[in-house]
C-alpha cells in the first residue's frame, strides 16, 4: 500500500515540537512512514526533543518567540498555520489537538487531519482552563482575555476544522467530540504506544502504585495522592510541571507518597513492572501512558470516561471509577485489594495500540483517501 503513495508530495503539519509527549509520538510515527515528508511546526525545540534530527523541520517567525510561552500564542498560531503555503504537496497529514488543522491546501490536494482533541482550552476544558489558566501571576488577565475571546476563538476553530478532506480521531471519546463541536465525521485509529518497549517475560515481584503523568491541574494527580493518603498505599509520581510543588505540599506528611523526575524508556520500564497498579485519574482525550503500564503487565485504575473506555475492561486488565472524586477513587482501590489480575491478559490488552498497527492503519486510511478523492473528480 506505501509504494502506491510514493508518488505523491507529502507534508506532515504539528502544532509545536516543543517538548516529549504523546502528539509528538503520532509526528515522530508518522514521520517514520514518511521519512521524505517536511514537517511543518510553530515552534521547535530539537534540544527538548531528539526523535526529528534527521527530519526536515520547517518552522516560521513564530519560533522567534520564546519557546517555553507557547500557551500565550493560540491566536498568532492561528495566524500562522493559517497562512502556510503547501500548496507544493499532494498529500498534508496534520496531527494537532490545536490550530495546525487551520493549514489551507489546493483544491485538488488531500489534507487529513489527526486530532488528539478538539482545541481543550475553548471546548471540554474551557472551565478549567478559566479556573487555572497556567499563567502564574498573569493568570487574573488571562482569564479575562479568555472570557472576552472566546466565542470568536470558537467560531474561528470551528471554521478551521472544516478545512481537512478527512479527520482521524485519536478515540472513541474524541470521535464524539469532533462531531459535537465540530459537526464533523471522523474515523478512529489509536495512536502509537510503544507496547514492545515495556513487555518482557521476566516474573517480578510487584509493590505500590505508579502514576506517570505531566502535572498539571486538570490531570488530577491530586485525588490519586488523597486516595493513598487515606488507604495507606505507597504511590510513586513520575513527572514534573506546573503543579509539582502543590503536589509536593499536599503530600508532604506522607512518608508513602514518593516522587520522582521523568524517567528514560529504561528507568520507566522498571518502575512500571515493579508496580502493583497504575492509577490514571484524568478525563484525558486518550492516554498513551496507562498504555505502557497495560504493555508491562501493570493494571490501571483509572477514571471510567474518555479515552480509558477504549482499553479498561473493568475486572479484567483494570478497574474503572466512576467520579473524579477521592472516595471513589478510594473505594477502586479497596476494589483493587479483591480483584485478581492475570499479567499475561494485561499485557494482551495494550497489542492492539502498538505502533506497527498504528503506522498500518494510517497508510491503509490515506491510501484510501486518495482513491476516494481521485474518483470524485
Amino acid at each position: 500500500m506505501q509504494q502506491s503513495l510514493d508518488e505523491y508530495k507529502i507534508a506532515i503539519v504539528c502544532d509545536w515540537l516543543t517538548n516529549v509527549g504523546g502528539a509528538e509520538r503520532v509526528v515522530k510515527s508518522l514521520h517514520e512512514i514518511f521519512p521524505d515528508a517536511p514537517i511543518y511546526t510553530s515552534q521547535y525545540v530539537p534540544e527538548r526533543i531528539d526523535w526529528f534530527n534527521e527530519a526536515v523541520v520547517r518552522t516560521g517567525w513564530l519560533n522567534r518567540f520564546p519557546k517555553n510561552m507557547h500557551k500565550f500564542f493560540p491566536v498568532l498560531r492561528g495566524i500562522y498555520f493559517s497562512h502556510l503555503n503547501l500548496r507544493d504537496y499532494d498529500i498534508v497529514i496534520s496531527s494537532t489537538g490545536a490550530e495546525a488543522k487551520a493549514v489551507k491546501t489546493r483544491p485538488d490536494a488531500l489534507h487529513v487531519s489527526y486530532m488528539h482533541a478538539p482545541t481543550q482550552y475553548y471546548w471540554s476544558l474551557y472551565d478549567q482552563y478559566l479556573e487555572h489558566p497556567g499563567f502564574g501571576k498573569l493568570d487574573p488577565l488571562a482569564r479575562i482575555a479568555l472570557r472576552l475571546l472566546v466565542r470568536p476563538l470558537r467560531f474561528f476553530d470551528k471554521r478551521f476544522a472544516q478545512r481537512p478532506d478527512a479527520i482521524i480521531a485519536n478515540s472513541t471519546y474524541i470521535q464524539n467530540e469532533i462531531l459535537m463541536y465540530y459537526e464533523r465525521q471522523s474515523t478512529v485509529i489509536f495512536p502509537p504506544v510503544q507496547t514492545d518497549k515495556f513487555s518482557d517475560d521476566t516474573t517480578r515481584s510487584r509493590h505500590g502504585f505508579v502514576t506517570t503523568s505531566r502535572q498539571v491541574p486538570w490531570k488530577r494527580l491530586d485525588l490519586a495522592i488523597s486516595a493513598c493518603m487515606k488507604t495507606g498505599d505507597s504511590l510513586v509520581i513520575v513527572g514534573d510541571g506546573s503543579e509539582h510543588d502543590r503536589l509536593v505540599e499536599q503530600a508532604k506528611d506522607s512518608p508513602n507518597i514518593t516522587f520522582l523526575p521523568t524517567q528514560d524508556l529504561k528507568g520507566l520500564k522498571k518502575i512500571l513492572t515493579q508496580s502493583e497498579g497504575f492509577i490514571f485519574p484524568s478525563l484525558e482525550p486518550f492516554g498513551i501512558a496507562p498504555v505502557e503500564a497495560l504493555s508491562a503487565g501493570t493494571p490501571v485504575i483509572a477514571y471510567g470516561e474518555g479515552g480509558a473506555l477504549d482499553y479498561i475492561d473493568d475486572g479484567v486488565n483494570g478497574l474503572l471509577f466512576s467520579e473524579q472524586t477521592t472516595d471513589s477513587l478510594t473505594d477502586a482501590l479497596t476494589r483493587f485489594r479483591s480483584t485478581s489480575f492475570d499479567e499475561k491478559v494485561v499485557k494482551q490488552s495494550a497489542e492492539d495500540f502498538s505502533d506497527e498497527l498504528f503506522k498500518e492503519k494510517i497508510i491503509a486510511y490515506i491510501t484510501s483517501q486518495v482513491k476516494e478523492k481521485h474518483a470524485k473528480r
